[in-house]
């Protein structure tokens, strides 16, 4: 019985675009300044918090204090910025009725004070 070919699927408009960049197009033109600006806040404590570990990893951990209070800074300030960014998205508003951007944003810095006071105590 000879093979049967079936026609390749016809290629659509959306189609033709890697996940990734549809990914990327929709966050670009759907996403507000605001978000996209702690987005990359958010990224680079994330990779400052990864050069820190291989780090630590890699060469020495000699004031393994220093190194807590700087991976612990990372990680607080990503806690404290995603909270920040879950509040003053629009599309999170019903969750947070009561909590005005301005208001968020005074959290978050307050947050990040006390934060900073901890770590800056905990260096010696």
């Amino acid at each position: 019985m000879p093979a049967t070919k079936t026609a390749p699927p016809a290629k659509t408009a959306g189609s033709s675009q890697s996940p990734i960049s549809s990914l990327w197009k929709a966050y670009y033109d759907n996403t507000s300044t605001r978000l996209k600006t702690i987005d990359a806040f958010l990224v680079y404590l994330m990779l400052s918090g990864i050069i820190q570990f291989l780090y630590c990893i890699l060469v020495t951990n000699f004031p393994f204090n220093a190194f807590l209070a700087g991976f612990a800074s990372c990680v607080g300030q990503f806690v404290l910025a995603a909270s920040l960014r879950a509040q003053v998205n629009p599309a999170n508003r019903k969750e947070f009725k009561e909590v005005s951007p301005e208001r968020a944003f005074a959290e978050f810095a307050l947050g990040s004070i006390v934060l900073h006071f901890f770590v800056y105590n905990f260096l010696g």
